[in-house]
This record gives C-alpha cells, structure tokens and sequence, in this order.
C-alpha cells in the first residue's frame, strides 16, 4: 500500500496586505519533481509552469487566513490556521505531513514533521510551496484592480517603499493587516 505524504507550505507571511495562504500537496509516485524547488528561487514564469503541472496531476488543496483573523489571532497562529486548512481540505487524509518551517500546526488529522527549509528539500514541501505563492500573488493582482493605489500587482503587499507612501497618502485599505506597524502608522 502507497503512503500518502503530503507537504504544506505558505506564503504571505510578511506583506503588509492580503490573505496568508497555505497548501498541501500529495505528488503521485510517478509524478515528475524536475524543476520544483522552493517558490522563492523561482521566476513567475517558472512558477506559473510548475503550477499549471502540479494542479493537474496532484492532490492539492488551499487554506487562507484573512488579514481580521491575522489581527485577531497574530500571523503564526493564522499561518497554523491556514496549514492545518489545506491539509484538512485535501480530497483524501494524508497519511504524514511534512511542514516547510520548525512548527507543526495542532488538530491534524495525520502525523506530521516540521522540516527547516523543507521548500527546498522535498519535492512534496517544494510542489506545496509553488501553489501557495502562485495563489497568493493572483489574489494580489485582483486586489490590485479593487484598490489600484497601493500597487498589489507589482509588491503582492508587502511593504515596499512605494506601498508605504501610498498607505501614508490613502491610509489602508480593508485588506490591510491593522496588526503590523507601517499600517498602524498610517492610521495615526
């Protein structure tokens, strides 16, 4: 019997706006790792590539917190949130989860083990990875088209020089994380 291993990972966790959204990935044993590795090292072509592979020949699935509940709970725990959603989402129980990151979120319904830059070191974490940062940076570019003066198409929120200027001159929007200080600083 195949052992169903999954990999989660997020993006997000940084930006000053917009959703953490996690992923889970089971890769089938026949499955191709050529080309993943951690989304980060990747360009957005690359990215968009792999993504369109990945979803067509895995079991995935997406969890997301919101940027209330990232104010209401803090961003580790909305991350837990959001990696113990995607798992949960998965169309079949995991039978393992491997974690990119030194934590492992509570309430799984599998065993699970936090692996320290697993993005770049199983292909599952990898596949994971990709989906989560190709989400997020979608969800940004139709924000972007709601609220075009902070420029979420170009910096995805985080908080680039320009996006604080634009938070200095408009205040927030509704998808900005009240919690982190450059936004509290332009309500003041």
């Amino acid at each position: 019997m195949t052992t169903l291993i999954c990999g989660v990972d997020e993006a997000g966790r940084g930006p000053g706006a917009g959703p953490v959204v996690a992923a889970a990935v089971i890769l089938p044993a026949e499955f191709d790792i050529s080309g993943l590795d951690d989304s980060k090292k990747l360009t957005a072509a690359k990215r968009d590539a792999l993504f369109d592979r990945i979803i067509s020949q895995t079991q995935w699935s997406i969890g997301m917190a919101e940027p209330e509940e990232i104010d209401r709970i803090n961003i580790l725990h909305a991350t837990m949130s959001a990696m113990q959603r995607a798992i949960l989402h998965l169309p079949c129980t995991p039978d393992r989860a491997l974690i990119d990151g030194n934590r492992v979120p509570p309430h799984l319904p599998c065993p699970a083990t936090a692996i320290i830059g697993g993005d770049a070191l199983e292909p599952s974490i990898s596949a994971a990875s990709i989906i989560a940062k190709v989400t997020r940076d979608r969800i940004m570019v139709v924000m972007d088209k709601s609220f075009p003066v902070y420029g979420f198409a170009r910096h995805k929120g985080y908080l680039t020089k320009t996006h604080k200027q634009a938070l200095q001159e408009f205040g927030p929007c509704p998808i900005h994380r009240f919690s982190y200080a450059p936004v509290r600083a332009a309500i003041a």
